[in-house]
């Protein structure tokens, strides 16, 4: 690895990057990135969450910037709480013909769909629609339960599908193995849950488009990530850094390996120039 600038712009996933085990902030990450905000160098999250789960991310970090959310689908305002851009949605229509693709590669899966208004919350559109039986490995108690024909009919960012049984990994071959590019799949974990998205529409684009806002070539952007739904983001930045704990797609991407998240690998790099 050569020598790499100061960066101008700083791009972070959550989930196993930033967070730790402990799926909270460190003080040593929180100082680093306060020492980052306070040298006027954007720190943006770039994450698969959806914006409603961004503020207990950001509030602890002392973010009001952007942050990419929903693996490049919604770009929020954190400060304001509203929605700037949405890329790639999801019409029903679509939505109906990758569920009937899914029932086929996926005998038994479960679908759930993640919509979204003009702020992180929208309680009349039901961000976040399951079918009965859906998994959710992180749990979520915002959920409405309803029936699959209900939770398709509206335009969605994101379709989730989950499986019990089988790994992310075997989801994702075998649903692109019938979707043949009509969407992208990703995953953030390993625990039977692929995420479906509009084709072309990744960190990268969203990340891409920040960049463009405050006028900072990608050169002098890093990216940090640990899984397969931060591959581009780290291909697209102008240095990208792979957490020790990352998806080996991941690693094999990086222009360098930082520590695992449990040790504050992303506090490592930065404190180089922070």
């Amino acid at each position: 690895m050569g020598r790499v600038e100061k960066p101008r712009l700083i791009a972070s996933d959550v989930d196993g990057t930033l967070l730790g085990p402990s799926e909270q902030v460190t003080p040593r990450t929180v100082s680093v990135v306060q020492r980052v905000l306070a040298d006027d160098v954007p720190f943006v999250l770039c994450t698969g969450r959806p914006p409603r789960w961004i503020a207990p991310i950001a509030g602890p970090l002392g973010l009001t910037g952007y942050a990419v959310c929903a693996n490049g689908a919604v770009l929020l305002d954190i400060g304001t709480d509203s929605v700037v851009a949405v890329h790639g949605e999801l019409e029903p229509k679509l939505l109906h013909d990758l569920a009937s693709a899914l029932d086929k590669a996926l005998p038994g899966c479960r679908l759930a769909a993640e919509r979204i208004g003009t702020g992180s919350v929208d309680h009349e559109l039901r961000n976040f629609v399951i079918e009965p039986e859906y998994h959710n490995p992180w749990g979520d108690e915002e959920s409405r339960i309803a029936p699959r024909a209900e939770m398709l009919g509206k335009t969605a960012i994101k379709l989730l599908v989950s499986r019990r049984g089988m790994t992310s990994e075997e989801m994702a071959e075998a649903t692109n193995a019938v979707l043949d590019g009509a969407v992208d799949v990703t995953y953030s974990s390993s625990g039977g849950l692929i995420e479906l998205s509009a084709h072309g529409v990744t960190k990268a684009t969203g990340l891409a488009d920040i960049a463009e806002r405050f006028d900072v070539p990608q050169s002098s952007v890093i990216a940090f990530g640990d899984m397969p739904n931060d591959v581009e983001m780290l291909q697209w930045a102008g240095h990208g850094v792979a957490m020790a704990n990352g998806h080996p797609t991941v690693l094999a991407v990086a222009d360098e390996v930082t520590g695992p998240a449990a040790e504050d690998g992303v506090a490592q790099v930065l404190e180089r120039w922070f």
